[in-house]
């Protein structure tokens, strides 16, 4: 008989995280990390607002800080909010679906996020902590982990259900924003109404979670 165990806390788990070198000993149904492991990832027991993203790039990996790029400047921008409130692991959790910089592919992208992090770690975490008041989900990846019933449906799609009521998508709890990135800047002008209609919800919503801290 299995006896059921208490979730392990936040605090107990992180430690564990920040040394894992599964995708690079262990790796799950791909090949091996082709550096050394650098896991990036910021979280606390009672943080209200997760950022949940994709997985680190290539300045990330040697800062060791999430968002320490031209994505993170956007991203700032977008939720009005200093990198002293940022980096606060206190008031904002940065959980990406893969730890460490996943290496470049053939044309110079970015890889997909491993799969050891998400399959190894993500719901120990989430479950020794209390629910977030707020998720913000950046990309595929954490899309389908954090939202699997849109799972089956284009990023703009999703996006775009929830330009029909903002208040309704960011009271929800879980709210899909596309990469900040500077790839996304065509999508960003062919979907002016996310910037207008949608980041102005979610920046209130922020604000006011933060300010109740």
């Amino acid at each position: 008989m299995k006896v059921a165990t208490e979730p392990q806390s936040v605090a107990e788990l992180l430690p564990q995280v920040r040394s894992c070198t599964r995708c690079h000993t262990a790796p799950r149904r791909q090949p091996p990390l082709p550096h050394k492991p650098r896991p990036v990832l910021q979280l606390s027991q009672h943080a209200p607002i997760l950022i949940a993203g994709q997985a680190p790039g290539t300045r990330v990996h040697r800062s060791g800080r999430p968002f320490t790029d031209p994505s993170g400047d956007r991203l700032r921008s977008w939720l009005g909010l200093n990198e002293q409130v940022f980096y606060d692991c206190s008031r904002l959790a940065i959980v990406p679906m893969g730890f460490c910089f996943p290496g470049l592919d053939a044309k110079g992208g970015d890889l997909p996020p491993r799969r050891e992090c998400a399959a190894t770690w993500h719901d120990r975490l989430f479950a020794g902590r209390p629910p977030f008041a707020l998720k913000l989900v950046i990309g595929r990846y954490a899309r389908d982990y954090h939202l699997p019933q849109h799972r089956t449906e284009r990023l703009t799609d999703t996006i775009r259900r929830q330009l029909v009521d903002p208040e309704a998508a960011v009271s929800g709890g879980a709210v899909l924003l596309p990469h900040p990135s500077w790839r996304n800047n065509a999508w960003l002008k062919r979907n002016p109404e996310f910037e207008q209609l949608l980041l102005p919800v979610i920046k209130r919503r922020v604000h006011d979670l933060l300010a109740s801290r």
